[in-house]
């Protein structure tokens, strides 16, 4: 199957999801099924640790 560039490149399909107001796509081989787990991980911290580092990394901002 080709898509109107020429590629045979896999295609994603849109799924319904009963219950739900969106619908969601079906994934590519060779991607990332789950973005969020690089959120998820700590980010490396560069340089020597101040006195205030930890209160700051557990702050929320007052929005949420």
């Amino acid at each position: 199957m080709t898509d109107e560039r020429g590629s045979d490149a896999p295609r994603q399909k849109v799924v319904r999801v009963a219950g739900s107001r969106r619908a969601r796509l079906t994934p590519v081989p060779g991607t990332d099924t789950d973005p969020e787990k690089v959120a998820k991980e700590p980010k490396a911290v560069k340089g020597p640790k101040g006195p205030n580092d930890d209160r700051l990394m557990q702050d929320v901002p007052p929005h949420y």
